[in-house]
């Protein structure tokens, strides 16, 4: 009897991420944070992302129609020009940076997301795009880091980026104990430039 059989599931978003020199820019600001709020349970900046639609669990089977559907559209898109400012903290439980830059050209990106994926015949939840970097989460019983940290990055402003790939990508391969996990199921490169540059149109 084989007791490793592959999972049925799989728990998937679809994100865009910063470039590896702005995630390095943020970083740096964050030492004195991390030092004065090492309770935190801190993301690891390869795991940083911006969700554009979070599917949750899926059947695996669904995951080749999702590939299919996601790169043919995001060839024919364009990239968007961001950047990273300041934070925030969702219930003072969650601290995150916020987003700038095209925001416009953020929101039409995750409307065309979430119109592919509900194309493949995936439900989920359609909360309305809030965009933001997640970088830590707190301990139950720790009601004040949070906040802390929030404000020691309140006055971050990051270079202007372009994200140029779209991922489609699961979280905690395995399920096995630990922290959570993520990894790119596929990536695909925004074919049609960015948006707004020489006068381009969406």
């Amino acid at each position: 009897m084989d007791d490793h059989s592959e999972p049925s599931t799989v728990r998937v978003f679809v994100a865009l991420a910063p470039p590896d020199d702005a995630k390095d820019e943020l970083a740096r600001f964050l030492r004195p944070v991390y030092a004065q709020c090492p309770q935190l349970r801190w993301n690891r900046i390869e795991d940083w992302h911006i969700t554009l639609a979070f599917l949750g669990e899926v059947p695996v089977e669904v995951v080749p129609s999702l590939r299919s559907a996601l790169g043919d559209w995001t060839a024919s898109r364009h990239a968007v020009r961001l950047g990273l400012h300041g934070a925030g903290h969702f219930d003072q439980r969650l601290l995150w940076s916020g987003i700038g830059g095209d925001l416009e050209g953020l929101h039409l990106l995750a409307e065309g997301v979430r119109e592919r994926v509900e194309s493949c015949g995936v439900g989920f939840r359609d909360r309305p795009l809030s965009p933001h970097l997640t970088l830590a989460r707190s301990r139950r019983d720790d009601p004040s880091s949070v906040p802390k940290a929030a404000e020691g990055l309140a006055g971050f402003v990051g270079r202007p980026w372009v994200a140029e790939r779209l991922h489609l990508v699961g979280s905690n391969f395995g399920r096995g104990p630990g922290p959570i996990r993520y990894r790119d199921i596929e990536a695909w490169r925004f074919g049609a430039g960015v948006r707004g540059d020489r006068g381009g149109a969406w």
